[in-house]
């Protein structure tokens, strides 16, 4: 207890992160004052059907993603997921498409292109998905006046729809905005802290009540609480174990002599992740479960067997088949991701080598293999906390808000981006020659969301 508050004394005394902190701080309570903000003309008293739509599915995920400003019809309500659809498939592109792979090697000024593609790609994904919104929510809402004023009858695409739809819009990309302040001048990445932030917001409201659910039951149900609190440590803890976990590959390097100055000739270690795919095979998994699902709505096919078994989020089929997409996902974009014919012929030009291998083929083969040994566990773990949300609901009877928090794409990046921030806190404070946040080693960053 003691170190802690000398650490948080180093922390404000230093006072350039002090200023991050707090600006920070500030840029994420306007973004969770925006969430509460309606969109101008809705009537709060007809969200109850929209709220319940997003208890879970795809919509659920969208609306944990945004801090619950999905259903309050917020102006935020879109949040930053447009932009992360984007980002995916500028990612992408940069994998499969020889012009974006070479812009993408052209160093700072090919990123920053990348970036503005992005940007622009993030307006058309959002006009798209404001338009969507809108026609979901008079949907949901039905006969309900769902304009506060004169009524639902009065609503035309000039006076409402359009309007709402460039609000929806400047929305994300005033989101988008935030995150990109908090990343050049707050602490951490922005992007990624909102979604945070965005997540960790509902788990209040979560938590009271699970507890207030098991208080009113009989015979342990206070009890089962607090196994519950405890298992959901374990699986943190797994957690992070998962996103820091990595096999260290010794590299030796030659030494060479040029004019008067020596180079090479020490031993260095290349970190492979375990899991270096992070949470987009879970992302990719979840896009391809509900093609099916949403397909059968417009088509009426509701009713088949297969469409039921995959409309079941609770269900052994739904979960077995997300497991296995999890673990194809995870080898596919771990093999486009890192390329060991790349990291051989690195290595080679840079005069090292692996001790015991040829350079050369042999070398690629040694990466090759290791990737495939190291990939498996993390595949099939990260596919285990996936589902867990599945298995812990029926095993403690917990609701399914307070289940979606043991797993899934939304406790790895809540861990992820806890280690990445306070791994730049804990920079900031070496740097100024303060101890660090722990008494042994260093807290290790995540690979990117």
């Amino acid at each position: 207890m003691k170190r802690f508050i000398n650490t948080l004394k180093n922390i404000w005394n230093i006072h350039d992160l002090r200023s991050k902190i707090l600006y920070t701080l500030g840029l994420v309570l306007i973004y969770r004052i925006g969430s509460y903000v309606v969109i101008p003309g809705i009537n709060p008293a007809t969200l109850t059907s929209l709220q319940s739509q997003t208890q879970d599915g795809v919509l659920g995920l969208l609306n944990m993603f945004s801090g619950g400003a999905f259903s309050n019809a917020s102006i935020f309500a879109l949040g930053i997921m447009p932009y992360i659809t984007a980002s995916i498939i500028m990612q992408l592109l940069t994998m499969v498409v020889p012009y974006f792979t070479k812009m993408q090697r052209e160093g700072e000024s090919g990123r920053r292109k990348i970036n503005q593609m992005t940007r622009w790609l993030t307006i058309l994904v959002t006009i798209f998905q404001s338009f969507a919104y809108l026609a979901n929510l008079r949907y949901q809402v039905g006969n309900a006046p769902i304009y506060s004023i004169t009524g639902s009858d009065s609503l035309t695409f000039m006076n409402f729809t359009f309007p709402i739809a460039v609000l929806l819009t400047c929305g994300t990309l005033f989101v988008m905005w935030l995150g990109e302040r908090i990343t050049d001048k707050g602490i951490g990445n922005g992007i990624s802290l909102l979604i945070m932030v965005g997540i960790v917001a509902r788990l209040p409201f979560a938590l009271f009540s699970e507890f207030i659910s098991k208080v009113e039951e009989l015979n342990g149900g206070l009890a089962m609480f607090f196994i519950e609190l405890v298992f959901l440590a374990i699986v943190i803890m797994l957690c992070i174990l998962l996103v820091q976990g990595t096999r260290r590959i010794p590299v030796q390097y030659a030494k060479r002599i040029v004019g008067n100055k020596q180079y090479g000739g020490v031993r260095q270690y290349i970190p492979i992740k375990v899991n270096a795919a992070g949470v987009m095979p879970i992302i990719f998994a979840q896009a391809i479960m509900f093609i099916p699902v949403t397909f059968a709505g417009y088509s009426g096919e509701g009713s088949n067997s297969f469409i039921t078994a995959l409309s079941d989020f609770q269900g052994f089929w739904y979960n077995f088949i997300f497991a296995i997409l999890i673990i194809v996902f995870t080898y596919f974009y771990t093999a486009v991701a890192i390329n060991p014919k790349q990291m051989s012929d690195d290595m080679k030009k840079n005069g090292g080598f692996i001790p015991g291998i040829k350079p050369g083929k042999k070398t690629e083969e040694f990466f090759d293999n290791v990737l495939s040994k190291i990939t498996l566990p993390g595949s099939i773990f990260l596919a285990f906390v996936a589902i867990m949300p599945a298995i812990i609901g029926p095993l403690f009877d917990a609701s399914t808000q307070f289940a979606q928090f043991y797993g899934g794409t939304s406790l790895l990046i809540m861990v992820g981006v806890v280690l990445d921030t306070l791994q730049q806190i804990e920079s900031q404070l070496l740097m100024r020659h303060y101890d660090g946040l722990t008494k042994t080693g260093r807290i290790k960053g995540r690979s990117s969301i």
